[in-house]
């Protein structure tokens, strides 16, 4: 479990955030927020969530508390026009944020936000929503989309952490990443189409996030 027992994930994600320099702002959309309709969070501070269950006590007493940003998200809702996009403050930082921010920026002095992942748009639908919030970069707000690239826990060795990854998850990992750095958004918006994405991805939700990164 990444979130209290180091690897070489954690490590570069330390490494990466220390080149952050510029970050103002911090927009998550997580695989974990799924919703009918687009929300954005309004408190400050936003509230820690564990949404997870059955796993050691430790991971329960991991704290991350940055402070919000009402007014960024006031400026996100006036900015999307694809999308009704409301303000809401019943959910907060669910684990697919915190759990990464925790080592990209350990000190939690950026202000961190969270928008709702709308299952009920399509890829091309969210694609478009990214398109809107991509002048935010300029700004100094970093769009981080959060979920595992492969995720199948039904498949997942939880007896050998160390266990040798199986082809079908090396070659849809190795697709995603191919595609992202030649920036071919039009077969990531297709990936469902990939053999492997079914073996790969129970929750297309995990990929789905990208789309507003691009």
């Amino acid at each position: 479990m990444n979130l209290v027992t180091p690897s070489d994930f954690t490590r570069n994600l330390k490494e990466f955030g220390a080149t952050l320099q510029a970050v103002k702002n911090i927009l998550v959309v997580s695989a974990h927020w799924k919703t009918r309709g687009t929300y954005v969070t309004t408190s400050d501070p936003p509230k820690q969530i564990y949404d997870f269950y059955g796993f050691p006590p430790e991971l329960y007493e991991i704290q991350y508390r940055p402070s919000g940003s009402p007014k960024l998200a006031e400026k996100i809702q006036n900015s999307l026009k694809t999308v009704n996009a409301q303000p809401t403050q019943e959910w907060g930082l669910d684990h697919g944020s915190w759990g990464v921010l925790c080592f990209l920026f350990q000190k939690a002095n950026i202000p961190v936000l969270q928008l709702s992942l709308d299952t009920n748009l399509s890829p091309e639908k969210q694609y478009e929503i990214g398109k809107e919030l991509r002048p935010l970069r300029e700004e100094g707000t970093l769009i981080l989309g959060s979920g595992n690239i492969v995720h199948n826990l039904q498949k997942a060795d939880f007896y050998d952490m160390n266990a040798t990854p199986t082809d079908w998850a090396i070659e849809f990992d190795e697709f995603i990443r191919q595609m992202l750095e030649s920036r071919n958004d039009k077969e990531i918006l297709d990936f469902q189409k990939k053999e492997t994405s079914q073996r790969s991805q129970c929750l297309p939700r995990n990929i789905w996030n990208r789309f507003f990164t691009f």
